[in-house]
């Protein structure tokens, strides 16, 4: 009997230990419902693409969508969304230098400041937040995703060069 409560006791606790936490995302709700995607217009020396006829600060950069709304930065891999909050840290470079002209919807701060360039985004999310950027502690998102994709590539060759050593054998 007591081996038997042993043995569950250990194969509930391996079990539960190699059990994923499955990571939560909050969809959030910006206020507006594109019916078609938006046609997308390129930001003058720039990556990044804006949409001039929605009524929000809409951006395409990366294969990804960015809404700046409410003092906050959210992100979707469609054009209507889902929208997911992204952390200031992890907006690409590109999209944070976009100038200030193409957002559709500006902060009453923004107004007095120069059209033509980039939003002063240190003074709002902090020194510290500038410094880490530029020490390279926050890297966009998509970077990170395309190095994977280039490890899991050069892992596929590797394994099909592998293989066509067997086969000459």
């Amino acid at each position: 009997m007591g081996r038997l409560t042993i043995a569950t006791a250990f194969a509930c606790i391996a079990l539960f230990s190699f059990a994923a936490p499955s990571a939560a995302q909050v969809h959030v709700n910006l206020g507006f419902n594109l019916p078609a995607p938006p046609s997308l217009v390129v930001v003058p020396s720039s990556p990044v693409r804006y949409a001039p006829r929605v009524d929000a600060n809409y951006f395409f950069y990366g294969g990804e969508y960015y809404v700046y709304s409410n003092g906050g930065w959210y992100v979707a891999n469609a054009y209507n969304g889902p929208w997911a909050a992204l952390d200031p840290a992890f907006v690409p470079m590109p999209v944070l230098r976009v100038p200030v002209r193409y957002y559709r919807q500006r902060p009453n701060e923004w107004h007095a400041w120069r059209r033509d360039s980039p939003p002063r985004w240190a003074p709002a999310w902090g020194q510290r937040w500038q410094e880490r950027r530029h020490d390279g502690q926050a890297s966009p998102r998509f970077d990170r995703r395309d190095d994977r994709r280039d490890d899991r590539r050069d892992d596929r060759r590797d394994d099909r060069r592998d293989d066509h050593r067997w086969d000459r054998r």
